[in-house]
């Protein structure tokens, strides 16, 4: 009998019905009733990993502290159950195939032929069970990427067949996500689709144990009572995933729907305890009943898909309920900021956050926001590309060195601020190179960030290429642009603030990471802060 229990959760009818809401919902309530729970993605693309995707293809790349390159839905996994990731959370076909046949070139196949099943299969499983195998978590949930019946999907469905043979009775179940969808001109809920994925699940070897119905109306007794007898499945796993006005009422949604206990049934497992959810509907009721209400600008040039800031989004409702501060986040297109139309775009913010990115499009707007966060005395907190824009417009516009720029956009400039790290100068390959993961920064005394942080070292995630060239950091700070975050090991600089400017920061890693339900980031908290106040002021500075 295997020790660690195995939850399979599957996609059907069509994709995008939050697989990944679902799964980390359920490893929540798992979780709060006294198990070890985590949860990795299977993503049946052929990339090695998402760190070469467009964010308009994939969303945002999602970055652990070992340093991965990930699905963004393990940025969901972490914020929900304040459990760290790896890269064993996340596999992609890429990264299968990339093993399976640097094994048959080192010959560990023994001339044998290298086929789906069994080689590609095998590396499936072995990579499903790296977590189970660890001894550190009592269930691992385990999300397959797509929905059912995409030829990209079968490998792993396979693998799925024969890993619930291997593992016995009770200790691996199928939960099989569904859409429910309502004809306006019929005026009812159709199982027909539910039907057919699931007929389409059985016809790979796999019986779905529960079914979660993505449906806008509530599902009727009988309507779950014709799932339940054409699907196979009992009629208390009949579970129902209703529309909800955020994600973090979820785990509620599904508590009330019983889908822990029917899991925990299924698994032969002890319910052990009521649910202990205190500390997160403390968070839910400030989320929902703020006292005030900022509106923070967030700059950048992928603002057309809120995926591809997600985490930025999420660390702003964390930080928004700990400050019960509701934040209107409002998104800004870098390239259409020039200095005619700033004002109109901007000066009614109570707080402005300059994006992460690559490349050189958009980056003159966001040179001028900081140039008018700066000059206007807002709130600013740049992130990564936005930390460097701000040491840019600072040495243009302050130190007079018109020709300022990040080696990344003008490789001629005269003025390279922000240069290639030394160690990537011979780097050729795309995928994986960058500074990844967990990094330490010690911050300096009598510094806005020691302050927000209240210790002297942290550790901040990191993905990126260029760095503050520390030939200007001298000229730099007796301007008056202070570096007050470093690396120990390579003295690199990692935060950058303005000593005179009521709240101005721009750090090189990604803060937004980190934040979780239990742990919003203090950087964020303290922003929304500044915010607040400066939106306070203002409005006191008005009525006088």
């Amino acid at each position: 009998m295997a020790e660690t229990k195995y939850i399979f959760v599957t996609g059907g009818v069509t994709s995008s019905l939050g697989k990944g809401i679902i799964a980390a919902s359920l490893a929540k309530l798992l979780q709060a009733r006294g198990y070890k729970a985590t949860i990795q993605k299977l993503d049946p693309y052929i990339n090695v990993d998402p760190g070469t995707l467009n964010p308009y293809e994939h969303g945002e790349c999602y970055v652990t502290d070992d340093g991965a390159e990930t699905d963004l839905d393990l940025g969901h996994y972490e914020r929900f159950l304040n459990v760290r990731t790896s890269q064993a959370n996340n596999v992609t076909t890429g990264r299968i195939y990339q093993s399976v046949i640097e094994k048959e070139r080192k010959g560990e196949f023994l001339g044998k032929t290298v086929q789906v099943v069994p080689h590609i299969t095998n590396e499936i499983k072995e990579r499903i069970q790296i977590l189970g195998n660890s001894g550190e978590y009592d269930i691992v949930i385990t999300e397959i990427g797509g929905t059912v019946g995409d030829i990209e999907s079968l490998p792993y469905i396979e693998a799925v067949r024969q890993l619930m043979w291997e593992l016995g009775d009770y200790n691996g179940i199928v939960i099989h996500l569904t859409l429910v969808p309502y004809l306006s001109a019929a005026g009812e809920l159709k199982t027909k689709p539910t039907q057919h994925s699931v007929k389409t699940l059985m016809e790979s070897g796999i019986k779905a144990d529960i079914l979660v119905c993505r449906t806008e109306h509530e599902l009727s007794d009988d309507l779950r009572e014709k799932l339940a007898l054409f699907c196979n499945v009992k009629r208390e796993a009949v579970i129902q995933s209703i529309d909800a006005s955020t994600i973090y009422d979820v785990p509620n949604f599904m508590f009330r729907e019983g889908l822990d206990t029917v899991t925990l049934q299924k698994l032969n497992l002890p319910e052990k305890n009521h649910p202990d959810l205190e500390k997160w509907n403390a968070f839910l009721e400030r989320h929902k009943n703020p006292k005030h209400e900022v509106t923070i600008g967030l700059v950048g040039k992928y603002v057309e898909l809120q995926d591809s800031y997600k985490s930025i989004l999420e660390s702003f409702i964390h930080a928004g309920a700990e400050n019960e501060v509701r934040v209107n986040v409002e998104t800004i297109h870098s390239e259409y900021i020039d200095e005619a139309a700033i004002k109109n775009k901007i000066s009614h913010l109570d707080g402005i956050l300059v994006a992460p990115g690559f490349g050189e499009r958009g980056i003159e707007g966001k040179i001028d926001t900081v140039k008018y966060a700066r000059e206007n005395n807002i709130p600013f907190l740049g992130i990564c590309l936005g930390m460097q824009m701000a040491v840019i417009e600072f040495a243009r516009n302050v130190l007079g060195l018109k020709d300022a720029n990040s080696t990344e956009m003008a490789e001629d400039t005269s003025h390279p601020v922000i240069d290639l790290m030394e160690e990537q100068k011979e780097v050729t390959e795309k995928g994986g190179t960058m500074r990844l993961g967990a990094w330490k920064c010690e911050l300096k005394d009598n510094s806005l960030a020691r302050d927000i942080y209240g210790e002297p070292t942290i550790m901040e995630r990191h993905r990126h290429r260029y760095e503050f060239n520390d030939a200007y950091k001298e000229q730099i700070e007796a301007a008056g642009l202070k570096a007050t975050g470093y690396n120990p090991d390579t003295n690199l600089v990692e935060i950058v603030e303005l000593p005179e400017h009521p709240w101005f920061i721009g750090v090189q890693y990604h803060p937004e990471y980190k934040s979780t339900v239990a742990n919003p980031h203090p950087l964020f908290v303290a922003f929304v802060k500044a915010a607040l106040q400066y939106k306070k002021e203002k409005t006191n500075a008005t009525l006088a």
